[in-house]
């Protein structure tokens, strides 16, 4: 079963910054602001290691 949105934000809220990374690449069915919404939650320093990961790299 599908989490809702609100289960993954919370979830993503209080998670590592490599749990956030994953939750974020893992998360299927939200919508792009959804995902604009979590990124909202993200260090911004650390964003380097998010593009990294959404990419393949």
């Amino acid at each position: 079963m599908e989490k809702k949105f609100e289960e993954i934000k919370e979830e993503f809220i209080n998670a590592s910054l490599d749990e956030k990374i994953k939750l974020y690449t893992s998360a299927q069915g939200l919508t792009v602001e959804q995902f604009k919404e979590l990124l909202a939650y993200f260090p911004i320093k650390y964003l380097d290691k998010l593009e990294q990961a959404v990419n393949g790299i």
